[in-house]
């Protein structure tokens, strides 16, 4: 019996030891998920947007549009450059936005990239490349800033780990550096950020959230009457995925005011058919349309989209610019 016993508490610690084994102090690139990513930005953002790019360099008509671009050789030199190839070696791109200081109220961002690579080769490709780069100290970190005009903000970057790089506004950077070191708090203690991130559809290859700052709307109403609909609006809920080759797109802007959102689904649907109308001559354009639908809840106003590929090849090539054909030489 005492065996028995024994040998049932050894198991127990066994299946309990990789539970209290110490973890990765941050996302290694290959095992690393979005909310992994996600727990590096910083609190105060007030949007953020999560591209999951290894799933999407995987799809077939990402790797048919590797191959079939102009640019394929340049996509070469670069893997050979660098050592980094995006079809292997990238796994996420996560980036945050919040309001800039000032009466300038512009929007400041920060992106964060998951992979794998060699930071001297992309030291090297930096250098070949002519920027003029300062280097300074931030709490063990060395921040890379770019040089650029005196009207310009700052831009910034630093190598947070053999898996992740940090780039963007110089603050930012800097707050993301404090959040990598545990010394912030991260996105996920916003309590209204953490509220949005809860209803994103993480299943998608693309998704992101951004809540819409008091007074956005009001002030854009006042400059477009016609936007005076959408002052209800308080944050936006947005989402890429690709199934059964199709792209599947879908926006959801929220709002507590049934009513309002009542009239802005009717506002864009009465937009919709006008671009119905207007596209009778292009069926492609009309199918396009057809495909989006728009819809309105007590909580949001929700867009959605079913595009299969054929349709979005089909658009593209229409869209491309026309090369000149040579005159045929006089006999």
């Amino acid at each position: 019996m005492r065996k028995s016993a024994a040998l049932v508490l050894l198991l127990l610690f066994a299946l309990a030891w990789p539970s209290c084994a110490k973890k990765p102090a941050a996302p290694q690139a290959g095992s690393a998920t979005a909310e992994d990513m996600m727990s590096l930005l910083p609190r105060d953002a007030a949007g953020m947007i999560v591209v999951d790019v290894h799933r999407i360099m995987e799809t077939e008509a990402v790797q048919k549009a590797i191959q079939q671009d102009e640019n394929y050789q340049k996509y070469q030199e670069f893997v050979q450059e660098t050592g980094i190839d995006p079809k292997k070696d990238v796994f996420f791109f996560v980036a945050a936005m919040r309001a800039g200081a000032g009466q300038e109220k512009a929007q400041e961002g920060v992106a964060l990239i998951n992979l794998k690579y060699n930071r001297d080769l992309l030291l090297e490709k930096m250098k070949k490349e002519g920027t003029e780069i300062q280097e300074s100290e931030y709490n063990g970190f060395t921040v890379y800033q770019g040089i650029q005009r005196e009207d310009e903000k700052p831009f910034s970057g630093a190598f947070l780990d053999d898996s992740n790089i940090v780039a963007g506004n110089d603050t930012l950077v800097r707050n993301v550096i404090d959040v990598y070191q545990k010394k912030a708090d991260n996105i996920l203690k916003n309590a209204e950020m953490a509220g949005l991130i809860k209803g994103m559809n993480k299943s998608a290859m693309v998704y992101g959230a951004f809540l819409v700052p008091p007074g956005a709307m009001q002030e854009a109403a006042a400059q477009n009457p016609m936007l005076s609909t959408f002052q209800s609006i308080t944050a936006v809920l947005l989402s890429f995925d690709y199934q059964n080759k199709s792209l599947l797109a879908e926006i959801k802007a929220q709002s507590v005011d049934a009513e309002k959102n009542k009239q802005i689904a009717d506002a864009l649907n009465g937009f919709k058919a006008l671009g119905a109308a207007a596209a009778s001559k292009e069926p492609e354009l009309g199918e396009l349309l057809n495909r989006i639908e728009i819809i309105s809840t007590p909580a949001h106003v929700k867009i959605s989209a079913s595009v299969p590929e054929a349709l979005l090849e089909t658009l593209s090539q229409k869209l491309k610019p026309q090369k000149e054909q040579p005159e045929n030489p006089e006999d």
